[in-house]
């Protein structure tokens, strides 16, 4: 028999908690691609005139490559680990649970977009 604990979603506290959180790894993942984005264009200069993409050097496309999606996996994981923490101690885990999830989406898809910036050049 499953000692599975009843899958509550009426946690105010742990859905504030959980909410904040998700907004913090994504404004963190924002600025890594806006960090890229500025050091790609100082960088290059005048060089990236005739460029389809306004960031045109390697390391700076494969900062803005890869950056941000790290950053979602690592908040992805540290959500999932959140949630196996507080299904532990009997909480609201299926919050957690989501926001694991949803960050995992957001990398997949910015991976998916960010692939034609890798491929590009």
């Amino acid at each position: 028999m499953s000692q599975d604990v009843e899958k509550r979603w009426s946690d105010p506290a742990t859905f504030r908690s959980a909410l904040w959180y998700a907004a913090i790894v994504v404004a963190v993942a924002l600025v890594v691609m806006a960090v890229a984005v500025v050091w790609g264009l100082a960088a290059a200069g005048d060089r990236c005139a005739e460029e389809s993409f306004a960031v045109c050097t390697t390391p700076a496309k494969q900062i803005l490559a890869i950056g941000p999606p790290a950053v979602l996996l690592i908040g992805g994981l540290g959500a999932l680990f959140r949630s196996y923490r507080t299904w532990q101690r009997h909480g609201s885990w299926p919050i957690w649970q989501g926001v694991g999830w949803a960050l995992l989406v957001a990398m997949i898809v910015f991976l998916m977009f960010s692939f034609g910036v890798l491929v590009s050049g």
